[in-house]
Order: structure tokens, then sequence, then C-alpha cells
């Protein structure tokens, strides 16, 4: 089993994640076998499969862009696509902090106050 997802029960599904080597941005394996950066554009994968997409995605994944090819949970009682953990729904959907202070968020110019 993926070392990195100890959480993932025998029954459910998950979709397989990574890091884009260009950026380090987070990307999501779709059902065409290309990166996205969006979630919404997983392929969600059965948790009796997943492992071993996880292992065949893993192989070329520096042919690939990307690193660190692993599974994620799905809360398969939510609406959509969603990470069951904290954690991965953070990786998912962005930063806990205002997006004012968000990387690449504008920034005013306080120089004069």
């Amino acid at each position: 089993m993926d070392v990195r997802n100890n959480r993932r029960t025998t029954t459910g599904s998950s979709v397989v994640t990574a890091n884009r080597l260009l950026d380090g941005r987070i990307v999501w394996l779709t059902d065409q076998g290309t990166w996205s950066g969006d979630i919404a554009h997983a392929e969600v994968w059965p948790n009796d499969r997943v492992e071993s997409v996880i292992a065949e995605t893993a192989r070329d994944q520096q042919e690939q862009g990307v690193v660190g090819v692993y599974g994620v949970q799905l809360d398969d009682r939510a609406a959509g696509i969603c990470p069951l953990t904290v954690r991965e729904r953070i990786r998912a959907f962005g930063p806990t902090v205002h997006p004012q202070f968000a990387p690449g968020a504008p920034q005013e110019d306080n120089a004069h106050v």
C-alpha cells in the first residue's frame, strides 16, 4: 500500500496526485493520463485498483514532468471530488490564509501611508 496515505480503506475511492517538476504545483491525474492543476478533472479510482495505477504512473513520473506520485482517499459522502483528510483538502482547494496573503496575490502599495 502507498505509505503516504495510510488512511486509505479497502473500499471507497481515491485520486492520484503529484507535484509538477517545473514549478512544484500540485497536479492530479486525469482520465486522459495527463496532469491537471484542478482536482475536479482528476480520474477517480476504486481503492482496490488505485495501488496499481500509482505504481504504473510512478515508474515514468519524471518523464511525465512530475514527482512524488501518491493516492488520496476521497470522502465518498461528499458531493463531487473531495479528499477525506484536511491536509489533502488544503492541497486540493488552496491556502487556509486570507486570499490577500496567498502567493501571487496583488500587494497594496503602502509606501505612501
